[in-house]
């Protein structure tokens, strides 16, 4: 039996304390080793880092190299091309005054050089387009996931803000049936009142977790755009809030540097070039070509007779150096250039065909989004009227319900009226967000772009105004 001052003693109350100290110090130490924090992360952060990590981005880049050994091949067509041979042996055979065995090596080189041909010059713009073609293949990927990015992180911040909104409503709702529930109890109110205030606060929870399902999935996208591996650390969290910043763009100016900024519009026209000289590299085969080439023999050894020589003193084999021209011209073609040249020319016009529809699809794009800005920008200015009303009107009918001075109804209609219009708001920055988003995508403002901060949003505002 322990009495009240040996409880209180020092030593007592020492060891009491180391017991429950020992334990939480493992459990704080055990998750400062196994626990990471998640990371907060910026804008400017995440596409930065895609830029940097995002696998489809270092794909491309391999393929710009593989381009420029490409580019090598297309040009070996004006190189000269040596060979060298070195055939080695043994003769053997009785001659008289010959010995019957005797060792022998022949060195032997080519050298070819092409004089004329028709391929050469487009062979040579050929290369040179295969590697402004991977390039824009590069810019291309570049766009496409940097854009992807910014989507997921939008998509985030506001389906975090949705999570907060039904949170902070199911809150307040949970504080009415906390009131209602005191009214029953007191006998100021019946029980169907305290059972319709806790149902209302339920409902929300349904739509809580559907919101937090959409935080982690893009978290997830944001995850696999920057390259990060779930399973070796934690999910990306998104910093900041979403802002909204109106937009009134000038759509002609913006439409013809548009149309040479893009990437997918520069990569359509270096097509239409590829196939072009595509085109020109297989007509060539209708000339002639011609081609210089020097064989030349070495034989360090004397006495080597030349296969099936009968003779004692003839046919020897001995060194030399030859010069000659040879040229050939396709006379009959059979189809075999003519086939490929037409095979080739619908290739070009469709390249062509395509890229004017790309060219022709820009103006009326941003059209719809200059529209679709304009339509978010009344909607917002809309509901923020329209948010600020609904919570002075749920004020008034909260502090009113405390008292038993309004309906249960009432009360349900005027709080699922602030919360639709509070999310609505919501909504309404969130797709200016993803209109902005897509007006850089299609304006080709994503190699300028460098972050989603108000100031530099501003500027650029201000800049689009001029």
């Amino acid at each position: 039996m322990l009495r009240a001052g040996s409880l209180c003693s020092p030593e007592r109350s020492l060891r009491c304390l180391w017991k429950i100290a020992a334990p939480n110090l493992l459990i704080a130490a055990s998750m400062l080793c196994f626990a990471q924090p998640a990371a907060a992360v910026t804008l400017e952060h995440v596409l930065q880092t895609t830029l940097e990590k995002n696998p489809a981005i270092q794909e491309a880049k391999s393929a710009l190299e593989q381009a420029s050994g490409q580019r090598l091949i297309f040009r070996s067509i004006v190189w000269p091309r040596a060979e060298l041979g070195v055939p080695a042996g043994v003769q053997a055979g009785h001659r008289a005054g010959e010995s019957g065995v005797k060792g022998f090596a022949v060195g032997r080189g080519w050298l070819t050089q092409t004089l004329f041909n028709m391929a050469v010059p487009p062979s040579l713009r050929r290369g040179d387009v295969e590697v402004l073609i991977a390039q824009q293949q590069l810019n291309v990927a570049v766009v496409e996931q940097l854009h992807a990015a910014r989507l997921a992180f939008y998509a985030a911040l506001y389906n975090r803000s949705l999570e907060a909104i039904r949170e902070e409503q199911r809150q307040k709702l949970e504080a009415n049936a906390a009131t209602q529930k005191t009214r029953f109890e007191a006998g100021l109110a019946d029980r169907s009142a305290f059972a319709s205030a806790t149902i209302q606060a339920t409902e929300l929870v349904s739509q809580i977790e559907s919101a937090h399902r959409a935080y982690q999935e893009a978290q997830l996208k944001l995850a696999e755009a920057m390259a990060i591996d779930p399973a070796k650390s934690s999910l990306p969290e998104p910093e900041g809030k979403l802002e909204f910043i109106p937009m009134h763009p000038d759509l002609d100016s913006e439409t013809a540097a548009t149309l040479q900024r893009r990437a997918d519009l520069k990569l359509a026209r270096l097509f239409v070039r590829a196939a072009h000289e595509d085109q020109r590299i297989i007509a060539a085969d209708y000339y002639p070509a011609v081609v210089g080439s020097i064989p030349a023999e070495w034989v360090p050894v004397t006495g080597i007779h030349r296969q099936e020589s009968t003779s004692k003193t003839q046919d020897f084999i001995g060194s030399e150096i030859r010069e000659k021209a040879a040229y050939t011209w396709r006379v009959i073609d059979n189809g075999k250039v003519g086939g490929a040249v037409l095979k080739a020319r619908a290739a070009r016009e469709e390249n062509e065909l395509t890229c004017k529809k790309l060219e022709a699809n820009v103006s009326r794009e941003l059209s719809r989004i200059a529209n679709q800005l304009q339509a978010i920008d009344a909607r917002e200015s809309s509901l923020s009227a329209a948010t600020t009303a609904a919570e002075e009107s749920a004020r008034t009918v909260r502090e009113n319900a405390a008292n038993g001075l309004v309906s249960l109804f009432e009360y349900r209609v005027t709080e699922n009226a602030l919360l639709t219009t509070k999310s609505g708001l919501l909504d309404a920055v969130y797709q200016n967000n993803l209109a902005t988003a897509e007006w850089d995508r299609a304006t080709g403002r994503y190699f300028q772009f460098s972050g989603d901060t108000t100031a530099s949003r501003r500027e650029a505002d201000d800049s689009l105004k001029r």
